[in-house]
């Protein structure tokens, strides 16, 4: 089976959805896919045109981001219609795409609707996207009113990522949306090592991650004012790692104190090792994404965790069993519950070893792998009667 993946980001630009992606078409090859990737070339430094794993073709088009991670085709490139054109010239039998916010699941709209074939979309968005600013939180909410519902509606099946974004697509679009969860690699996780010269370089300090997109939405703000907030006898023996970039980096650090410590966008694997020595991971969001990864690796990798409810995080924490779920994600509230772990460290080490538990339970690739490869056959098999 031939497989036309429009992906709005793809390794090697770093994040949630990208490694999803990778994962994603990684473990199908395995089962025998074969699969064609088109995707914006962001970084530039890529190769346009690339072999990965057993049976993946990565196919980059020009283009550039409208504001921070908001990638958008090059549309006056003769490059990006000539490469788009030639996907013309092969037979696929699905067309996939991800995030209906994405210009590619639009691209994908128009393919699959030219080429007649079977359109599977893949949500990871549980709310309306909130950015820096009214005016670009408005228009995001008006294109997901306008082109997002349409996605949604001339899709031939959504696939949620989480129960979140289930009810979210249900908005738009009343038709069953399966949940399938993505996997996590944890074998590959469990052979990355930890980075202990940078837990050196901090000593007995609790160390506090967060990793991910700096989006308003994803509450580091609050966060950070939480840290500004701690009695000054346990503040001064914590360090807020804050990993990533994104339109609201500039602004977070100008609100910070010498407590938070930005590293920017880093490699996968880095990121990973910091995880192994963090103490504590938090996760702060608002509504708006669907499950995230950098919570389930924090989790795989036994950080004591502290979160919101939302990007599925009540979907995975159970109870304060394998770590804290907030009411809400003000500052006070963070604060209390940095000083009730950082306080334990007994607690701390029992809900990260419950959470590891859970992960290795409940997301490996196989079984999302075998609940999809299910889906297309049934969508391969409509396609056949029609």
């Amino acid at each position: 089976m031939k497989l036309l993946v429009f992906s709005p980001y793809y390794p090697p630009h770093m994040g949630g959805l990208e490694s999803h992606a990778d994962e994603f078409n990684r473990h199908l090859s395995q089962r025998g896919m074969d699969i064609t990737v088109f995707t914006p070339r962001l970084p530039v430094s890529a190769p346009e045109k690339e072999n990965w794993h057993r049976g993946v073709k990565i196919l980059r088009f020009p283009a550039f981001e409208i504001i921070p991670n908001y990638p958008v085709p090059k549309f006056w490139s003769l490059r990006f219609w000539k490469l788009f054109r030639n996907l013309f010239e092969e037979n696929f039998d699905i067309v996939i795409s991800r995030t209906r916010f994405f210009s590619t699941s639009l691209l994908a709209l128009a393919y699959a609707k030219i080429k007649k074939i079977r359109w599977v979309h893949i949500e990871h968005g549980s709310d309306f996207v909130r950015l820096s600013s009214r005016l670009k939180t408005e228009v995001a909410r008006l294109y997901d009113l306008s082109f997002g519902r349409i996605i949604f509606k001339s899709s031939d099946l959504n696939i949620s990522i989480s129960k979140a974004v289930r009810e979210f697509v249900e908005k738009f679009d009343k038709r069953k949306s399966p949940v399938i969860y993505r996997g996590i690699d944890i074998e590959e996780i469990e052979k990355v090592t930890s980075d202990e010269k940078f837990r050196d370089q901090y000593g007995n300090k609790t160390i506090i991650a967060w990793a991910g997109r700096l989006y308003k939405w994803k509450g580091v703000k609050n966060t950070i004012e939480a840290i500004k907030k701690l009695p000054e006898k346990i503040k001064k023996n914590v360090v807020f790692v804050v990993i990533g970039d994104g339109e609201d980096k500039e602004y977070l650090q100008k609100i910070s104190d010498k407590s938070v410590i930005f590293l920017g966008s880093i490699p996968r694997e880095k990121v990973l090792g910091i995880l192994k020595v963090s103490d504590i991971y938090i996760h702060s969001s608002d509504p708006g994404g669907g499950l995230s990864t950098s919570l389930l690796e924090a989790m795989c990798c036994r950080c004591g965790i502290i979160a919101t409810k939302n990007e599925g995080a009540d979907e995975v924490i159970d109870g304060n069993e394998n770590g804290i779920l907030l009411e809400n994600n003000s500052p006070k509230i963070i604060a209390e519950k940095i000083i009730e772990l950082a306080g334990s460290k007994e607690r701390t080490n029992s809900h990260a070893n419950k959470a590891h538990d859970n992960i290795l339970e409940k997301f490996g690739w196989r079984k999302s792998i075998d609940n999809y490869l299910e889906i297309f056959q049934k969508i391969s098999a409509k396609k056949t009667e029609n």
